[in-house]
C-alpha cells in the first residue's frame, strides 16, 4: 500500500561513505527512497513547475504591441520607431508617424535658429562666396561647363543622364504660381485627409513637374503612384532632373503624357485611394471635367476614397446647385464639402473640394 507521503524507517541508517550513499530497502511500514532518486524527483518537480509557470504568464500579444514589433522589424535599418497606420490603402504605414509638421517641430527649428544666432536681413541672401543667380548660374554652365569638366569624346562618358542647363538650375521650379515649397503644403493636406499608407494608390491629374508628385513618389510603395500629364516640357523635367536628383527612380511611378481625360494606359483593374487636380480643371472645358469624373468614378475606391479639386469647381456650379447634385449623384459621386488648409512657409491658403464615390 502506497501512502502520499515517503516514510523512512528508522532501522535503516543513511550510510555517507564515498561508496555507499543510499538508505536501505523497504520497510513493512512504507517506502524508503535512495537518496539519487529523491533528488531526481525533486529535479523533475522543479522543472515541471517552471514551464508550467512559464506558459502561463506568456499570452497573446495585444494588436498595439504585434503592431510595434511589426514596426520595429520593418525599420531596423535605423531611424525613430514608426507606427503601423491602417489607412484605406490596404497596406501597412508607418508607426507613430505624422505627415506634417507638429507645433513642437516648429518650436524645435525656431530654438535652433535663436541657440545659432542666426539672423535674416530683409530681402537679402548671401548665396555663398560666389553669389549667381539662376541666369547666371546658365550662363556659367553654358560658357564654362563648371569648374572641372571632361572635354573631347570623354565629355559623353562619364555622364550617365546629361540634365539640359536650365533644369540643372531649376529654372522649372518658377513655373507656378505660388514658391515651390507650397507642393509640399499639398502633400500634407491630401495625405492625412485620406490617412495615406504605404500601400495605398495615387492618381494625379496634371502632375507637372511633380512639384506636389514628389512627396507622394517618395513616401508611397514603388509603382503606386500614377500620373496623366499632357505637358512635354514638365514631363521633361520630371524625368530628366527631378527624379533621379531626388533618387527616385527606383519608386517607378506610372507617369503617362497624355490629355482629354484618357485613363486607358493606367489598366482596367487598379483602384485608387485617393484622385486629385491641382489647379488643373478651372484650365478644361465643362464638359471634358465631367467626361473624366465619369471614367474615374470607376477607378475610385468605393466610400473610403477620395477625389480632391482645388481653387473651384465652377465646372459643377455653373449648372446649379440642384442639378450638380443630381449629376453627381448619377455618376455615383457625392459631394462632401469645401476644405482649406495653410501654408507652413508663406502667406497663403489653399482651397479644396471634396468628393466621394458612396455605392460600389
Amino acid at each position: 500500500k502506497l501512502y502520499s507521503h515517503f516514510t523512512l524507517n528508522k532501522k535503516f541508517l543513511l550510510r555517507l561513505t564515498p561508496h555507499n550513499m543510499a538508505l536501505s530497502s523497504l520497510s513493512s511500514k512504507g517506502i524508503v527512497v535512495t537518496v539519487p532518486v529523491l533528488v531526481l524527483s525533486v529535479a523533475a518537480a522543479a522543472i515541471f513547475l517552471f514551464f508550467l509557470l512559464s506558459s502561463l504568464s506568456s499570452c497573446s500579444c495585444p494588436a498595439a504591441t504585434s503592431a510595434i514589433a511589426a514596426a520595429a522589424a520593418t525599420t531596423s535599418g535605423g531611424g525613430d520607431a514608426k507606427c503601423v497606420n491602417s489607412g484605406s490603402g490596404g497596406g501597412s504605414g508607418r508607426f507613430g508617424e505624422r505627415i506634417s509638421q507638429t507645433a513642437e517641430d516648429i518650436e524645435w527649428v525656431k530654438s535652433q535658429i535663436e541657440v545659432n544666432g542666426l539672423r535674416m536681413h530683409q530681402n537679402v541672401l548671401r548665396k555663398g562666396i560666389n553669389p549667381r543667380t539662376r541666369a547666371q548660374q546658365l550662363q556659367d554652365l553654358i560658357d564654362f561647363k563648371g569648374i572641372s569638366h571632361y572635354e573631347g569624346d570623354k565629355a559623353n562618358n562619364h555622364t550617365a543622364l546629361p540634365c539640359p542647363g536650365g533644369l540643372l538650375v531649376e529654372e522649372h521650379h518658377s513655373n507656378y504660381g505660388e514658391p515651390w515649397a507650397g507642393g509640399r503644403d499639398v502633400f500634407e493636406f491630401l495625405a492625412e485627409s485620406v490617412h495615406l499608407a504605404l500601400g495605398s494608390r495615387v492618381l494625379e491629374i496634371g502632375c507637372g513637374t511633380l512639384r506636389v508628385g514628389l512627396h507622394f513618389i517618395r513616401y508611397l510603395n514603388p509603382e503606386h503612384f500614377h500620373c496623366l500629364e499632357r505637358d512635354e516640357l514638365s514631363l521633361m523635367a520630371a524625368f530628366r532632373y527631378e527624379l533621379p536628383s531626388q533618387g527616385l527612380l527606383q519608386k517607378r511611378p506610372l507617369i503617362v503624357r497624355g490629355e482629354d481625360m484618357d485613363f486607358s494606359k493606367f489598366g482596367s483593374g487598379v483602384v485608387y485611394d485617393l484622385i486629385y487636380a491641382s489647379a488643373v480643371f478651372l484650365h478644361m472645358p465643362d464638359k471634358l471635367v465631367w467626361v473624366g469624373l465619369e471614367r474615374l468614378v470607376r477607378k475610385l475606391k468605393p466610400y473610403e476614397g477620395r477625389i480632391f479639386v482645388s481653387h473651384n469647381i465652377k465646372f459643377c456650379s455653373r449648372l446649379g446647385g440642384d442639378e450638380c447634385t443630381k449629376r453627381l449623384n448619377n455618376l455615383g459621386l457625392e459631394y462632401l464639402g469645401k476644405y482649406t488648409h495653410d501654408s507652413l512657409l508663406f502667406n497663403h491658403y489653399e482651397i479644396w473640394f471634396g468628393f466621394r464615390r458612396f455605392k460600389a
